[in-house]
């Protein structure tokens, strides 16, 4: 019982678990892998999963002090969620933490890069970046102006959700057109 006393509180743990399964049924969309060139692997879904946080972290970057919170929260049930995939794949503890030191620098390098493109509206760049990351060993780049039509979207719709609706883990994100 006394221990109790030292357990972090978590208050926003409801919210911060119904927008996290909201982002992740985003990510998870089939049109993403169907029609817009994603392969539906364990690197495209990671990929998927990046992206919508990225957009998401993104929104929340002009929030309230709460909504900055949740997505610091969120980030983190991210990377707990990606730890958690990495010993389900059969990878041994000695290795996880290498791993997702590779996968967090991974994550925050998408982050700058694609956030760089965004805010100069380069959609090109932003395609450019897609391609490679998403397909990083094919040497001709595969057509991602569809997934980066469906980002600036996303995005836009994103800026538009109130900050209520942020507030509560309420934000979706809209379906590919």
């Amino acid at each position: 019982m006394i221990f109790g006393l030292f357990r972090k509180k978590n208050n926003n743990q409801v919210i911060v678990d119904r927008q996290y399964a909201a982002l992740t049924a985003a990510a998870r969309m089939p049109d993403l892998y169907e029609r817009l060139n994603v392969p539906d692997t364990v690197m495209g879904r990671f990929e998927m999963l990046s992206i919508v946080m990225i957009l998401f972290f993104r929104r929340t970057r002009a929030s309230a002090v709460s909504g900055q919170e949740i997505a610091q929260e969120i980030v983190d049930a991210f990377f707990q969620d990606i730890d958690y995939s990495i010993r389900e794949l059969g990878i041994g503890d000695n290795s996880v933490p290498k791993r997702m030191k590779k996968l967090a620098g991974m994550f925050y390098g998408r982050l700058e890069t694609y956030s760089k493109a965004m805010d100069a509206g380069d959609a090109e760049a932003l395609a450019l970046a897609l391609a490679r990351n998403i397909y990083p060993e094919t040497e001709t780049p595969a057509d991602m102006s569809g997934l980066c039509s469906w980002m600036m979207a996303a995005e836009s719709h994103l800026s538009a959700v109130p900050e209520d609706l942020i507030a509560s883990g309420s934000a979706t994100l809209p379906p590919v057109a």
